[in-house]
């Protein structure tokens, strides 16, 4: 007792804390101490603060005020920007409160709010306090911002802390209560050994989040909402607030647009439900539009009138994201402007004139010198107004002259869209603003010059550049930070390249920014305010004195530091440009290069100028054709993928004779799904492009100084000389040469991959190309990169993706040794040092955020390591990683989409690579080659089993078959027979066919096929795989004792108890009997299993059956069937009549049942969650687990949608069928039978899905009397075949009995607003039509009307019959209409559009 009294009497006689002054809002009044740790205030510069005169600013400072001296935790509900975060940061300085601050991401975890671990020198483990810790130990404020960000079950860490200013410490100090702590008795021995320590009285937490919904995010845990005073934010008083008025007179255009933004909010805000769930109006503007709207018609006064396109760039610019709106928001704003006197608004496409010139209507003069770090640029006013020079940052380096005068030597075209767009970035850039380029909406698009673009502003402005390309693993502290060991073990941290940069005064480059999703959110601050938490109380702030800079951990960021930022274009803008994103930069929206100015580039590689202008035209109605959902798995055909092309062709002038198979070779043609074929069909007839006979390819020859390929020959081939592809020079890499050439004993040439092999080694050798080589199994893409190495002597190192491959994995192998983490260089960095080929194989394994990296590697030559290094193409640093001239990637994947179970990663690699699809040989090929493998095989024999397997690939590819078979098959198949003579055909076939033996539609189809070709085999599947067991292994018979005589068939008893029964007539269920029902005897009406061992008779005795017991068999059967089809309330015919329709679509429904099947394992598929307190070391934190962190380990677990992202719910898919009369009328054609099919293929394939809840359907039907005629109901899907057989059949009694009309239009209106209103995480309608489009009064207008209305329900029609006859369909609405001329195709062509819908 007389300790703590001892306590409170020094506690007592501590000075209190000086008090400098009083602090007045309205009606209340707050002492103002001084500080103790000065170097913890705000350091934010006077104009940084928010204006304290602003009413709205005041009265939400007034609440704080009032929550502070309440002793109250306060939580600001904002939109997201920078407001919030201000007003708190005002506060503090307010009230002279030191704070700290946390930014909140998806991999903040305990240890950044409680305690971290460091090693020193010596081994010496310490704790280090977080952000929170400190402040509530000092008193200061705790500023949290991005709280529904936070992943759940972190936040309730802080629970006890906000409740009762509890928290224990990993380091063993508890935190208490103040009131708790002076009532301690410090003298008990139950206290001895134990550390308290009292929280600080002015210890106050402001959480700042954004509400959820409507903005994306996880919603709060309501233990930890309860424990805050909630302000809400009203955006509008933000919007102002953030624009504060300067006292110079602002222009009308700023006057009527600032009207605009706010009606805009307003209306956001009133909007019906109905309406919010559509996202069909004008969305609220971020809350930064208006100041900078302010910024520019201040700094650049506007003329009178702006031009649509220039308005349309303004608004685009303070708006990003009406770029992925709904039309009709783009349509309402228009017609706001135009009724507001500013103007019409331009088209979101950015195209039409003065395209040389930025924000409102400037041009940009000329750049000069002021001093070491600072230029001014001039911008000349158009339509009157007047030049406007100002001040900007820049680098140290030399400055690119502006304006650009020698166009020879720039190293890329200055055309008046780069000088737009760069003027745009510079104009941004001179009132202190980071930049986003932000690509196109719909990114099938030509070269929108993101890289040139990013490389000419940093050399008009002497910058030096830092490139940081991202990556989806990259956390939040990765971005700020990275942790090393030093030699003596002391774990360390060390800046980010991005935090490197902001202290020398670079331009940083974030490449891919949108592929690391909400987290880049966590460097807001950075971005708008220019500070940032570092590690250990380091901070950077806006401003700071010497002696804190030195001693106080603070730092300044240069103050030419800027951060331009792109996008990988690998997803679709709404999933990142978000309100949030436009705040932290000024978005300059991307425009892509005109036809004049992309067929300019082309032809200053050579090209001739008519292959360039067939180039530019299939390019352009190609990219037309490709909707926002096709091309994020499909080839863009983007502009370098153009210029590949057309180097080619300057290279080897012949080549223009194979312009059909370099384009279908860039698109990877072989394989689009069968609707996207077609349409690619229309566009090569088009433009005249025509696809030649394959010409013969001799095999190379190895000649002194090279390999020789020999010219190939053909019907339509003139003048082709051979090639001549170099020898790799051993004396560039020795070590390569001696031991990392591959040896290939065999290797049987054959016209189609010797034609092959010479495009890879042009690519890889001349041209010096990156490869992707994509094919089915067993083609031959490993051989023949094999064979091609090996014939040019080309050392090359090889690893292998899968599920489980990181980036780290990529770049080094990590190992510790004696508690020091070491790395050594992988394969691919040693590629890249020794200039190799790497060949990368089953790329599509792994997941596609790990096979991005490639892209700025084949692109740029660049990669950042996680150990600080970077790769770069020429040492630019100490440290860098050259990358050697002859280095080559070649990655190797199989088919994009079923049944290959791989990741669409195409998209992320973007045009960097050059294409090639590997194929099966030709049937002439592949008989030489076989010819070559088996020489005393017959050749008819060969040529017969080419020809059988060269149809079961037709099969493959037209639906009818579900396994698509390979060279590598065949060849084995050949091995067999070469090897053992003596087996029969059945039994060799039986090694590739046997996979599917519990496929009997697949047999039948086998059997056709063979059967066709003279490969007459008795039986496949389950009868041949018995027989062949009775006869060649065993030869087990049965031979039953006793009597053996039949009498006649009948069914037999029940044993009630299910015992095994081997011979006899007596017992049901038996084996190896005789008359009764059973297995493995003779005699019977028919099988019946009970699920016992089946003994077989000999096959003396099932033929010893007379005919007249035989005949009564088959009548019991028949009487059999009849009695189970009265229990279907089916008749014999009915059941032959649907038997006919499912066996028509068998290998259909085989397909789309796999391909659902899998996209619904898919959705569940597991993935590594990191930071676990079990499972197994994850070598991303190896350093942490050397400090003594728990969460140190990863396990498989399912994967969290990201954030913003709905939840997995089931897909509601509804189907509409064209019942009309002319369905029936026209039925000679097929078209109703085919679409009874096709019905059936759909009812039966749902039926058949183990997971039915992942979809849920209906089948609709609409005819000249009915927009709506249901035949299956979302909530009736468990139907029997009965059932099924009344679906079709009414389809087609409706057709019958209808009167003429046609309600296709009002059809699928109805249907798009049904679907619309489930939850469902994807949302589909899909009609069938055979509508006179002219004779109804169609407009392709009116389709597209009701397949747009609603934006989140996919949409397609299938036009058949009179439908198909429309030419404008393709044009008019691509990727959404398709014509289908040979009904015949209806189910394949439904089957192709459902699976691309649901699987992107």
């Amino acid at each position: 007792m007389a300790e703590r009294r001892l306590n409170q009497i020094l506690g007592e006689l501590t000075s209190p804390p000086l008090i400098i002054g009083t602090l007045k809002l309205g009606d209340i009044s707050c002492n103002i101490q001084a500080s103790l740790t000065p170097s913890r205030l705000p350091h934010a510069a006077e104009e940084a603060h928010l204006d304290t005169s602003d009413s709205y600013t005041l009265d939400n400072l007034h609440f704080l005020l009032q929550k502070y001296l309440l002793g109250q935790d306060i939580f600001l509900l904002s939109q997201p920007g920078p407001y919030a975060r201000h007003l708190a940061m005002t506060f503090c300085t307010l009230i002279n409160s030191e704070y700290e601050y946390i930014a909140l991401h998806r991999d903040i975890g305990e240890t950044e709010l409680k305690q971290g671990r460091e090693i020193r020198e010596g081994g010496n483990l310490i704790y280090v306090d977080s952000a929170a810790v400190r402040a509530v130990k000092h008193g200061r404020i705790l500023i949290i911002e991005g709280i529904e960000k936070a992943e759940r079950g972190i936040m309730p860490v802080l629970n006890n802390l906000l409740e009762n200013r509890e928290m224990n410490l990993d380091d063993g100090t508890h935190i208490i209560h103040p009131h708790q702590w002076s009532t301690l008795d410090a003298s008990s021995t139950a206290l001895r050994g134990k550390t308290f320590i009292p929280a600080h009285k002015n210890f106050r937490v402001i959480a700042i989040a954004a509400p959820v919904p409507p903005y994306p995010g996880y919603p709060l845990d309501p233990p930890f909402r309860s424990r805050f005073q909630a302000r809400f934010i009203d955006p509008v008083g933000a919007l102002l607030a953030l624009s504060s008025p300067t006292g110079r007179e602002l222009p009308s255009l700023y006057t009527k647009l600032r009207e605009i933004i706010l009606t805009a909010q307003y209306a956001s805000e009133a909007r019906h439900a109905v309406d919010a769930a559509a996202k069909s109006q004008l969305p609220a503007f971020p809350q930064t539009a208006l100041a900078k709207l302010r910024a520019l018609v201040e700094a650049f006064p506007p003329p009178e009138r702006l031009a649509p396109e220039q308005l349309a760039r303004l608004v685009l610019g303070l708006h990003p994201a009406l770029m992925h709106a709904p039309f009709v928001a783009w349509a309402v704003l228009s017609q706001q402007l135009e009724e507001a006197g500013v103007g019409p608004l331009g088209s979101p496409a950015l195209a039409g004139q003065g395209d040389g010139l930025g924000f409102l209507g400037y041009k940009l003069a000329r750049i000069t010198r002021k001093d070491n770090w600072t230029v001014q640029i001039t911008f000349e006013g158009v339509s009157g107004t007047a030049a406007v020079v100002l001040d900007a940052p820049a680098g140290p380096l030399s400055l690119l002259q502006v304006p650009f005068l020698d166009a020879n030597k720039l190293g890329f075209l200055a055309t008046d869209r780069v000088v737009g767009l760069l003027t745009c970035m510079l104009q941004a850039h001179a009132l202190g603003w980071d930049i986003s380029y932000v690509p196109p909406a719909h990114p099938a698009t030509a070269s929108c010059s993101t890289v040139t673009l990013v490389r000419v502003f940093s050399a008009v402005l002497g910058y030096e550049s830092e490139d940081v390309h991202m990556y989806k693993e990259l956390g939040g502290r990765e971005m700020i930070m990275r942790r090393k060991i030093e030699e003596g073990g002391a774990t360390v941290w060390e800046p980010s390249p991005l935090v490197e940069g902001a202290w020398a005064g670079r331009l940083v480059h974030l490449s891919g920014i949108d592929v690391v999703g909400p987290t880049a959110g966590s460097l807001a601050r950075l971005f708008q305010d220019r500070e940032l938490e570092l590690w250990e109380t380091k901070r950077i702030v806006q401003q700071a004195s010497e002696h804190e800079m030195a001693s106080e951990g603070l730092s300044v960021a240069h103050p030419s530091f800027r951060v331009i930022c792109t996008a990988s274009k690998s997803l679709p803008l709404k999933d990142w440009l978000s309100d949030e994103h436009a705040n932290m930069f000024f978005p300059i929206v991307a425009q892509p290069m005109s036809h004049a100015e992309e067929s300019d580039v082309l032809e200053q590689t050579g090209c001739p100028a008519h292959v360039v202008q067939v180039l530019v035209a299939f390019s352009e109605r190609y990219r037309a054709r490709m909707t926002a959902d096709t091309v994020q798995k499909n080839r863009k055909l983007g502009t370098r993928a153009l210029v590949r092309i057309a180097r080619r062709v300057q290279r080897f002038p012949w080549e223009e004779q194979a312009l059909h198979e370099m384009i279908s070779r860039a698109i990877l043609v072989e394989f689009l799904p069968r609707t996207e074929a077609m349409s690619l069909d229309e566009v090569f007839e088009e433009t005249g492009i025509r696809k030649r006979t394959p010409p013969f390819n001799p095999p190379p020859v190895l000649q002194e100084h090279g390999l020789l390929f020999p010219e190939p020959s053909g019907p339509s081939l003139q003048s082709v000389d051979p090639t001549l592809i170099p020898f790799f020079d051993p004396s560039e890499d020795p070590e390569g040469a001696a031991s990392h050439v591959p040896q290939m004993e065999h290797f049987y040439d054959n016209s189609l991959q010797t034609g092959l092999m010479r495009d890879l080694a042009i690519d890889l050798e001349i041209l010096g190309e990156h490869l992707v080589l994509l094919g089915n199994q067993g083609v031959g893409k490993n051989k023949i990169v094999d064979r091609l190495c090996q014939l040019l002597r080309r050392p090359r190192e090889y690893v292998q993706l899968h599920r489980d491959t990181t980036v780290n994995q990529l770049l080094f192998q990590t190992v510790l040794q004696h508690g020091l983490i070491k790395y050594t260089d992988s394969p691919l960095l040693r590629a890249i040092t020794l200039g190799r080929v790497i060949i990368v194989d089953e790329a599509d394994k792994a997941a596609e955020h790990v096979v991005a990296i490639f892209r700025s590697l084949a692109g740029h030559g660049q990669l950042t390591l996680p150990d600080g290094r970077r790769v770069r193409r020429q040492k630019e640093r100490e440290n860098d990683i050259a990358v050697h001239p002859n280095f080559r990637l070649v990655l190797l994947a199989n088919r994009p989409g079923y049944p290959f179970l791989g990741n669409h990663f195409l998209q992320v690699l973007g045009d960097n690579f050059s294409c090639h699809g590997v194929t099966n040989p030709d049937m002439e090929s592949e008989r030489k080659l076989l010819s070559q493998l088996a020489p005393e095989l017959s050749q008819d024999l060969i040529l017969r089993l080419v020809a059988a397997f060269h149809d079961l690939r037709s099969a493959y590819e037209n639906g009818s078959m579900t396994y698509p078979y390979s060279l590598r098959e065949l060849i084995n198949i050949v091995r067999h027979m070469r090897s053992y003579p003596t087996d029969s055909l059945e039994a060799t076939l039986r090694n590739v066919f046997d996979f599917d033996v519990y496929k009997p539609d697949t047999m039948e189809k086998l059997a056709e096929i063979l059967d066709h070709h003279g490969l007459v085999v008795k039986h496949l599947g389950i009868d041949a795989a018995r027989e062949a067991s009775r006869k060649k292994i065993l030869d087990v018979q049965f031979e039953p004792k006793g009597d053996t005589s039949l009498s006649h068939p009948k069914y037999g008893k029940e044993d009630p108890k299910n015992k095994p029964h081997s011979g006899g007539n007596t017992w049901a269920g038996g084996t190896g009997g005789r008359d009764t029902a059973g297995l493995g005897g003779r005699g019977g009406a028919m099988r019946l299993f009970k699920g016992h061992d089946i003994k077989q008779v000999s096959d003396k005795l099932k033929d010893d059956v007379p005919d007249h017991i035989k005949e009564r068999a088959r009548e019991m059967a028949r009487e059999e069937l009849a009695r189970r089809l009265e229990e279907l309330d089916m008749t014999a015919g009915e059941a032959r009549g649907y038997g006919a329709l499912l066996t028509a679509v068998q290998a259909h429904i085989s397909r789309l049942h796999d391909l659902l099947e899998n996209l619904a394992a898919k959705e569940e598929e597991r993935i590594w969650v990191k930071r676990q307190t079990d499972g197994e070391l994850d070598d991303n934190r190896l350093t942490e687990g050397l400090t003594g962190e728990a969460t140190v380990y990863k396990r498989r677990g399912m994967a969290k949608p990201e954030l913003g992202r709905p939840q997995i719910k089931p897909k509601r898919i509804r189907f509409l069928f064209d019942v009309s009369a002319s369905m029936y009328r026209f039925q000679y054609d097929g078209r109703l039978k085919r679409s009874m099919e096709t019905a059936v293929m759909l009812m039966e394939t749902f039926d058949r899905l183990t997971r039915k809840d992942k979809y849920v359907w209906d089948i609709y039907g609409h005819s000249g009397d009915s927009p709506t005629i249901p035949l299956v109901e979302a909530d009736k899907q468990s139907l029997e075949m009965r059932d099924r057989w009344k679906v079709v059949e009414k389809m087609e009694m409706i057709s019958q009995y209808t009167f003429a009309g046609d309600y296709t239009v009002e059809a699928i209106e109805k249907s798009v607003d049904e679907v619309a209103k489930f939850d469902a995480d994807d949302w589909f309608v899909i009609a069938v039509t055979d509508a006179n489009f002219g004779r109804y009064d169609i407009s392709a207008e009116d389709l597209q009307r009701v397949m747009t209305r609603q934006p989140k329900v996919n949409t397609a029609l299938i036009c058949i019959g009179e439908g198909a006859e429309a030419s404008w369909i393709p044009q008019k609405l691509p990727g959404r209409c398709f014509r289908v001329a040979n009904t015949a195709d209806i189910p394949t062509v439904l089957r192709s559009i459902l699976s691309t819908m649901v699987d992107r």
